[in-house]
């Protein structure tokens, strides 16, 4: 799995060479697995599909790029990711999943300028938020 919020996308679609053996990343960042997880899995399988001599579309790129700035913002890396758990809640909590984006510590909360930030990702990049599908099955999942 990668470690790596700068370059997700990336890192599953690169060739490792170790030992003179080539290798691949298989498995994406944990943290994406909290929101937008029909998407990530969505990525995951397509890029899996990927073969090894496959040139690869710049439009993976342009993924990339939204991608890292979607969890620069939800993990709050601008203020060293003092809002990370708060973010990650604000997107449930707009999904109808959660009732607040509170946590169990009071003072993690969102950091000031994040929920703007959310706003201008969710604008962005829509097709990276499972908005309509949770929205199809929110209520059968809260029954």
């Amino acid at each position: 799995y990668t470690g790596n919020d700068d370059n997700i996308i990336a890192d599953l679609l690169t060739p490792f060479s170790y030992r003179g053996r080539s290798c691949r990343i298989v498995g994406g960042l944990l943290g994406q697995w909290a929101v937008w997880t029909q998407t990530a899995v969505r990525m995951l399988s397509d890029i899996h599909r990927l073969h090894s001599d496959t040139v690869i579309s710049a439009e993976w790129l342009t993924k990339n790029a939204a991608l890292t700035d979607a969890n620069a913002v939800l993990f709050d890396a601008a203020n060293n990711f003092a809002g990370c758990i708060p973010g990650i809640n604000e997107i449930l909590r707009r999904q109808g999943l959660l009732p607040s984006a509170r946590c169990l510590n009071p003072e993690e909360r969102l950091s000031p300028g994040q929920s703007a930030e959310i706003d201008r990702i969710l604008n962005a990049y829509p097709e990276l938020a499972d908005t309509e599908f949770v929205a199809a099955n929110v209520s059968r999942w809260l029954e």
